[in-house]
């Protein structure tokens, strides 16, 4: 017997077929129940792993369909429509449902009906029945009011007025009901008689597109898996092919004989639909992770989902069947990284639209980072990149810059003959500039005081070592002097 609190007091929330042998009910509390029955064994409830098994059980019931959503703390609706033909029928796979169920230990009970309403009160109020259309009034009309799925204040309201059943409820004229108790009473009736339409929300994104396998041996080792996800990725091809469109991310469902679920997600910088190339990256996905999938008794259920696509762009071969681009081997080889080692492990720098050289770059990861795509040109080819010289920036840019001290200057705006740094003084032998960069008038918020402009310079000590540093505002401008620092190194 299970525990829980409530209202200050410990009470039953989940009893098995010898308690309630007992006379024993939920909602009972637990004083009252070992006066009874002194000899009973009291578990206290644990919410958190019972949302997890519950979660673990929809992910097994994604074999049947992928539209599965959990409904409260102890059901789950499954969207079967269109998937019962693939299992031999409605009553067949309902079986099967419960069958596997039972030999994993669990004690379920299952209805199956056009509407998920109808199909509630099955499975709670019959435990093992097949609702045919238009049934759903005469399955409805001796059940209780708790059939219905309405609030209990509901539902004791309405047996304060001689309303028990929901027969009772079909029976009286809708409009003093609505009026009395609300319009979410004959929404819960009309969606369960099928007059409105009721959506069942999955708890997973449907993949666009989906191959599976059935296996009657289960496999257990990795290299078999990995044939078995190439042979699922040729089917896949296909049906990326007739849609022109390449996957981005794809996810490997295993499941196991006694209903664990593992699922390996990867995803690639390029849109992908080569089979070979498709195997490498699940080859890197497994090999990390090894020592935490677990086979047990194997895998009967083996199946390669797309879980995101993308246009597909078709390249010129020559006569030897390659084609010119150059980055596909460098997309091959960061997806294969990343599939190993996780998403952070290569990153790449992006340009970003700021003057500012502390903003003028972004490391992001390599699957965001754009691809690079040349412009057609009038005729319809694509035209060679335009050549752009920017302005010369050190090989080592510090992440913030550093104060230094500049005793003397050429000229009140010129470079600076010597500055102190980290302690050391330097000696300047050559100078070039100043690069001016001013602030982004149009990141200031209002009532914000505009950043002082910046004068860069590229100084040479007397030992040859180059540095790039800046004056933080001008002579005069303010009556406070300007700042010196030192923003990176070239050698």
């Amino acid at each position: 017997m299970i525990s829980h609190r409530d209202s200050n007091a410990q009470r039953i929330a989940a009893l098995d077929e010898r308690a309630e042998a007992l006379k024993l009910k939920r909602g009972m509390g637990i004083a009252d129940a070992r006066a009874m029955h002194p000899s009973i064994d009291v578990v206290e409830a644990d919410a958190e792993a019972d949302r997890r098994l519950l979660e673990g059980l929809a992910d097994w019931c994604d074999r049947y369909t992928p539209l599965v959503a959990i409904d409260g703390e102890d059901g789950l609706f499954l969207d079967v429509t269109g998937c019962t033909h693939l299992f031999g029928g409605e009553r067949a796979m309902q079986d099967e449902i419960l069958t596997r169920f039972f030999q994993q230990g669990f004690d379920v009970r299952a209805g199956l009906a056009s509407t998920p309403g109808a199909a509630w009160a099955a499975a709670r109020f019959h435990g093992d029945r097949i609702v045919a259309g238009g049934e759903e009034e005469a399955l409805l009309s001796p059940l209780p009011l708790s059939a219905l799925r309405i609030a209990p204040e509901t539902r004791i309201s309405l047996e304060s007025v001689g309303l028990r059943t929901a027969g009772a409820v079909m029976a009286a004229p809708r409009a003093p009901l609505a009026r009395r108790f609300g319009a979410t009473l004959l929404l819960r009736l009309d969606q369960a008689l099928g007059r409105l339409d009721e959506a069942v929300s999955p708890r997973l994104p449907v993949a666009p597109l989906s191959v599976e396998r059935h296996l009657a041996e289960p496999v257990v080792l990795t290299d078999d898996i990995e044939r078995l996800v190439s042979r699922l990725a040729v089917a896949l091809k296909s049906d990326l092919e007739r849609r022109g469109e390449g996957a981005r991310a794809l996810a490997l469902l295993l499941f196991r004989v006694d209903g664990a679920v593992s699922r390996i997600a990867v995803g690639t910088s390029r849109p992908l639909r080569e089979p070979t190339l498709i195997r490498r990256l699940f080859h890197e996905r497994l090999a990390a992770l090894e020592q935490d999938i677990d086979a047990g008794f194997g895998f009967d259920l083996v199946r390669l989902s797309v879980l995101s696509v993308a246009a597909f762009d078709m390249l010129q071969g020559d006569l030897t069947g390659e084609t010119d681009d150059d980055d596909a081997d460098i997309a091959l080889f960061a997806d294969r990284i990343r599939a190993r080692l996780g998403e952070a492990a290569v990153l790449k720098p992006v340009v970003v639209e700021s003057h500012l050289p502390e903003r003028a770059v972004a490391i992001v990861p390599f699957a965001e980072a754009p691809q690079r795509r040349m412009p057609p040109n009038r005729s319809g080819r694509s035209a060679p990149p335009m050549t752009i010289y920017p302005p010369e920036r050190p090989v080592r840019l510090f992440r913030s810059p550093e104060p230094i001290e500049v005793p003397a200057t050429e000229m009140p705006e010129g470079p600076p003959m010597n500055f102190r740094w980290r302690r050391a003084l330097y000696r300047v032998a050559r100078a070039e500039g100043p690069e001016r960069i001013a602030a982004e008038w149009w990141r200031k918020l209002p009532g914000e005081e505009e950043a002082p402009t910046r004068d860069y310079y590229r100084i040479e000590d007397s030992e040859g070592r180059r540095y790039w540093l800046y004056r933080q505002g001008l002579y005069g401008a303010s009556q406070t002097s300007p700042r010196w620092f030192m923003h990176g190194v070239f050698a």
